[in-house]
């Protein structure tokens, strides 16, 4: 029985749609092709955001098993896609660059020798900071890209049905004030195509809607979680190669 009436439904949209006007297929044409976006992006927006969660993880693993805050970067360990290492890889260059330090120096460096002055002034941490929020707000950029796709089709979408449905109920009460009939069996059909219309744009704004929140959610948390290493890092530099009284 449930199937007879899907089978039915789906009829109807599809007599609904051979009978619109031009105006009306196009609009549910592009918002069918808006939800393929719509969908595409939320999939592969899902699976990024997963993987830069999975990567941060293991790099906050490693980073957390080292008493030295630069151990892991003159290892040359890299955790490719994840965020947190991007902000920590500038954070120890721009600290390398201040004070001088190449590959040769390495070994001088991680034990921090105060005969050889390898200590940060106030100035130069604050310099180590910038770096480190700089690339912060970067990666921040990187998580929300594209999600402004979501938002206007949440947004857009409804509109555009509900432009389709005002259009086709005025092309059908104008052939119904052309034909001089007033019978329902005239309008119907007109009425019918152009509700077609804001099915289909409620059909793509309910998913980019849901989407946008869900995923929103997790950029929210990733965002939190790289602010919070960002103050660890900072703290772990600053107690390490601080220069005492400064």
């Amino acid at each position: 029985m449930i199937l007879d009436v899907n089978m039915l439904c789906t009829a109807n949209a599809v007599y609904a749609f051979f009978e619109s006007s031009i105006i009306g297929k196009i609009i549910v044409i592009g918002l069918v092709l808006g939800s393929v976006v719509v969908w595409t992006f939320m999939i592969s927006k899902r699976q990024d955001l997963k993987y830069y969660e999975r990567q941060n993880a293991k790099f906050y693993h490693a980073y957390k098993r080292h008493d030295n805050p630069l151990t892991i970067y003159y290892q040359r360990t890299v955790f490719e896609g994840s965020p947190a290492y991007d902000i920590y890889e500038n954070s120890c260059k721009e600290l390398s660059r201040i004070l001088g330090i190449d590959d040769d120096s390495v070994d001088l460096f991680m034990g921090v020798d105060p005969e050889k002055n390898l200590y940060l002034s106030t100035k130069q941490m604050r310099y180590v900071q910038n770096n480190a929020e700089s690339v912060l707000a970067d990666s921040i950029l990187i998580l929300d890209k594209n999600m402004s796709v979501l938002a206007s089709a949440s947004t857009v979408a409804p509109f555009l049905g509900l432009l389709g449905t005002v259009w086709g109920v005025m092309e059908a009460f104008a052939g119904m004030a052309a034909s001089g009939s007033a019978l329902l069996s005239e309008v119907a059909p007109g009425i019918s195509s152009a509700l077609l219309t804001t099915i289909v744009g409620l059909i793509v704004a309910l998913p980019s809607s849901i989407g946008y929140n869900l995923l929103s959610d997790r950029i929210r948390s990733q965002t939190v979680g790289l602010e919070n290493f960002v103050v660890r890092l900072v703290g772990d530099l600053e107690q390490t190669y601080l220069a005492k009284g400064d």
